[in-house]
């Protein structure tokens, strides 16, 4: 018989954390599966082999991805005829839903059996994305609880796995060590604001700038606070190095990747909307939240959007327990205060840490496992039935 083969697309950095972590509990079932498609460094060291580099997939923003489009659609084009040319026994996408579905769909029309890691923000924007899910995917996984609901009417094969960052956080973190890596080992420093303004050159573009604006009106305020920053990779630290030499007056240091545990160590943290927000909130953190894009596509996402919240801190609460500053609110005036608030006020403190603590237990489910256990038995069945 030969060995298993799973096609394997991730869409960015968060997608190759997810991907990376199901491959390994594949391979401790399997360990002779074979993995090949769109997988970034953490899978490549998982034994994925490279089709394409997620780098050239990574893109935010409907403006930001007109330009490659092109490309990105010639790359799907290709794939897609890849594994229908030489079938996988599956294909997994993991989030990137508007690459990944159109070659779901195309992968299950050829008889391939499809999975889908990640549920689109369905219950945010664009609802009706449900029935052509249906279409694309033969099974998909979830990772938030509430989700299931929002699919019953297609009747969609769905398991709620749980969050693999709920997992990791924070059993995997060494805070003694992080507070001898980033110097917050005295017993005399000031409080710890961690300043993350996003991972995408498109996100820094417009918040490293008011998040640095922010440091400084607090400062200001609180001239004993410090502040830290990491940047996700070695372009970004160049990129955001220019701009924090404009603020000498800033006790603040710029630091390479270690987001989790620069986290985890910060007293309140303010934070791009992302899946960093969610690592902030397995963290218990304080934060503030904050987004900001180009107006045009700003205009358009917004009209569409039918959430209450961006955060998925506030999604899962169902409540607002952090705020979240959008578009043209993205101003010292309006941060610093809300960042004082997450500092200062330790009523409200208490209250972010007891709604964050219950989140955590909720997602806290192995979800790595039980992914690998579903996509074995979606195998299993489909075996079973030819």
């Amino acid at each position: 018989m030969h060995p298993l083969r799973i096609g394997i697309v991730a869409g960015e950095a968060s997608g190759d954390i997810l991907g990376a972590a199901l491959i390994s509990a594949l391979h401790q079932r399997n360990p002779d599966i074979q993995f090949e498609g769109i997988p970034g460094e953490l899978m490549q060291q998982q034994g994925c082999a490279e089709l394409f580099p997620l780098e050239r997939l990574s893109v935010m923003g409907l403006v930001e991805v007109l330009g490659r489009l092109p490309e990105l659609l010639r790359a799907r084009k290709r794939l897609i005829r890849h594994f229908i040319d030489n079938p996988p026994d599956l294909f997994i996408g993991i989030d990137a839903p508007d690459f990944t579905f159109g070659m779901e769909k195309s992968l299950k029309q050829a008889g391939i059996p499809t999975v889908h890691y990640v549920s689109p923000s369905v219950w945010a924007w664009k609802r009706k994305r449900i029935f052509k899910i249906k279409q694309s995917t033969d099974l998909l996984l979830t990772l938030f609880p509430f989700e299931a609901e929002v699919y019953a009417p297609t009747g969609q094969n769905l398991r709620f796995v749980g969050h693999p960052l709920a997992d990791q956080i924070p059993a995997d973190l060494d805070l003694e060590s992080a507070r001898q890596h980033y110097g917050r080992d005295r017993s005399d420093q000031g409080p710890l604001i961690a300043i993350l303004p996003g991972s995408r050159g498109s996100e820094l573009k417009y918040l490293a700038e008011p998040f640095l604006e922010t440091a400084r009106w607090l400062a200001q305020q609180r001239p004993e606070v410090e502040f830290i920053l990491p940047a996700a990779n070695q372009r970004r630290y160049e990129q955001l190095a220019q701009q924090v030499q404009q603020y000498p007056e800033l006790n603040l240091k710029l630091v390479l990747q270690g987001s989790r545990e620069v986290m985890a160590l910060a007293d309140a943290i303010l934070i791009a909307s992302g899946t960093a927000t969610l690592e902030a909130c397995l963290l218990q953190k304080p934060m503030v939240v904050a987004y900001k894009m180009a107006g045009l596509t700003y205009s358009i996402y917004s009209r569409m959007i039918k959430s209450r919240w961006i955060s998925l801190p506030n999604v899962l609460a169902q409540e607002e327990v952090v705020p979240e500053v959008l578009q043209d609110r993205v101003t010292p005036e309006v941060l610093g205060p809300l960042l004082l608030r997450a500092l200062e006020d330790q009523a409200y403190r208490n209250r972010v840490e007891q709604t964050f603590a219950a989140i955590g237990t909720e997602l806290r489910c192995n979800a790595s496992e039980r992914a690998a256990d579903a996509v074995l038995e979606l195998l299993e069945t489909r075996h079973a039935q030819h």
